[in-house]
């Protein structure tokens, strides 16, 4: 089931921006071509507008969802095991037990789980046999028998089933064979034409002639006239009686659904370890949402599953990366931000430089590696710098990700202040927005000492268009900071062409703290910024210095 080598996702912070999509989708390109191994570019939330624009014009598909990196059953070593159909004898599927080197086999019909059999229910199975009533009991069909004792079939339905009556050995006398041999029973006969003829006259339902002794074609002919079944067998009387209770088909004896302990390749593996523990199956069946079996998982690899391995780009907060983060195995981390409070088990491979997007740093590395870039990958790494950096206005941005832009630009053959147009245009458009999705579209969170505080912020190229969202935020975001337990919470409605950025507080002392990192007036009423545009370095690091006072 699992390919031979793991899957490595490539994914940004939640709330993703332009930056952090095309940086993930080009770096995942990138290890790809240079490893040959699996990397796969996920998203860690809903995408924005803008970033929609980007990934359409340039013919990208957008990223899967990446929930959480949370350990699943699907992440686990599944291995397919060789089924059997309901009736399939009990003598077969041990034998595909032994040939698979199992101790369970899926019973399977039109492909779907109904069961399993496992070597207890073999075991059980010898056990109970000694009732000389089973086969019946079990609605044995005959070719299993036929199969089991390695016989012929002299006459009958091969498909018919052995439905009810008991199984004899006819080694007595025809006179005394009639005393315990009834109509409807399976006997088991040697070559003496009077125990054949004498089971014919009694009317019984099978049967089983042994070491391959002839049987008379004028009884042939009387037993199928009568609807008998007669199979011819190699076997003597003693292995006859040994062996034919294998014929028993696995459904009578298997574990049925629902009691089986199955999982879905969705489940958390901390929910799978905790179910396990109550069972003592050896090996659990992994279902799809359609419930077709995938395969099995065994108890030992339930409990040696190895991480999901990742790769950050464009944060290194755990506040603002994909959920369960600390269960996976983190191989990278590509960012432009401050450094923040991700622990690993091991040393990683961290790459964090003063620049004003990830998308820059993507560049430098396809150069170090030597590898082409080409338009479409051009035009994704530049529109990531033209969002990050406001088309150059941000003062994150520095004279590398204005050459980077330039050389991407010339790449992809695109024209940066249309496309910076046409992207802040697809950005901008607030209408019919919830105040939830204006919220979250570019939101993140950050702690200081004890405090946790969030700074969102929407950029826009019309001022009354912000306006028309300031009140509906502003009412929202108590909501907010209750339902994130966050301490206080920061807006920023940014004016792209006036260059400003208005922020709207709440949570106890936000607004004074937002005073005091600024040096306002106390009396301040709307807080305006001049010249202020960048939650990363213009706006997080004064209130963290602020905050730490």
């Amino acid at each position: 089931m699992n390919n031979k080598s793991k899957k490595v996702y490539v994914v940004g912070h939640k709330n993703p921006d332009t930056d952090s999509i095309c940086s993930a989708i080009a770096y995942a390109n990138l290890k790809r071509l240079v490893t040959g191994e699996r990397y796969s570019a996920r998203r860690a939330g809903q995408i924005s507008e803008e970033t929609q624009y980007v990934l359409k014009r340039f013919q990208v598909k957008t990223p899967k969802l990446l929930n959480n990196v949370k350990l699943q059953a699907k992440d686990a070593d599944i291995h397919m095991i060789e089924g059997a159909g309901p009736n399939a004898s009990i003598k077969h599927v041990w034998g595909l037990m032994k040939r698979q080197g199992m101790k369970t086999v899926p019973v399977l019909e039109d492909d779907e789980l109904i069961g399993i059999a496992t070597a207890g229910d073999i075991a059980r199975s010898y056990m109970e046999m000694y009732d000389d009533t089973i086969l019946g009991e079990a609605k044995t069909q005959y070719q299993n028998i036929i199969d089991t004792l390695d016989g012929t079939l002299l006459t009958g339905d091969p498909e018919a089933y052995f439905t009810n009556g008991k199984v004899a050995i006819g080694a007595s006398s025809p006179e005394l064979m009639t005393e315990f041999i009834g109509q409807g029973d399976l006997v088991i006969l040697g070559n003496r034409y009077e125990s054949h003829s004498c089971a014919i006259d009694i009317n019984v339902r099978c049967i089983v002639v042994c070491q391959n002794a002839p049987v008379s074609e004028i009884l042939v002919k009387r037993a199928e006239s009568q609807g008998i079944v007669i199979i011819q067998t190699p076997h003597d009387t003693f292995n006859v009686a040994r062996l034919i209770n294998q014929s028993a088909p696995v459904k009578y004896f298997m574990t049925k659904r629902p009691s089986l302990c199955t999982f879905c390749l969705d489940d958390y593996m901390d929910d799978v370890r905790k179910t396990i523990t109550k069972v003592t199956f050896r090996e659990f069946p992994i279902l799809n949402r359609q419930g077709k079996l995938q395969g099995f998982i065994s108890r030992r690899r339930v409990m040696t599953v190895s991480k999901k391995q990742v790769i950050l780009v464009d944060h290194n907060e755990k506040s603002q990366a994909v959920d369960g983060l600390e269960e996976a195995d983190i191989l990278e981390i590509i960012d432009h931000h401050r450094l923040g409070n991700i622990e690993t088990v091991g040393p990683v491979y961290f790459r964090n430089q003063p620049v004003g997007c990830t998308a820059t740093i993507i560049y430098q590395m396809y150069q170090e590696n030597q590898v082409e870039i080409t338009p479409q990958i051009a035009g994704l790494l530049c529109s990531a710098i033209i969002s990050d950096t406001l088309l150059f206005r941000s003062p994150t941005c520095t004279s590398v990700d204005v050459a980077t832009a330039e050389k991407l630009a010339e790449i992809a053959d695109i024209d940066m202040e249309e496309l910076a147009a046409s992207m802040f245009r697809a950005g901008s458009n607030l209408h019919d927005k919830t105040p939830e999705e204006l919220c979250f579209r570019d939101f993140k969170q950050f702690t200081v000492g004890e405090k946790v505080f969030g700074v969102g912020q929407i950029n826009s190229m019309s001022k009354e268009e912000l306006d028309s969202v300031k009140e509906s935020l502003r009412e929202y975001l108590p909501v907010v900071l209750q339902k994130n337990s966050l301490d206080m919470i920061y807006f920023m409605l940014t004016d792209i062409l006036d260059e400003a950025s208005e922020i709207l507080c709440c949570g106890q002392g936000a607004k004074q703290a937002m005073i005091e990192a600024f040096g306002l007036p106390e009396d301040t009423g709307d807080i305006v910024l001049k010249k202020v545009v960048s939650r990363k370095k213009q706006v997080v690091p004064v209130l963290v210095a602020a905050l730490q006072q």
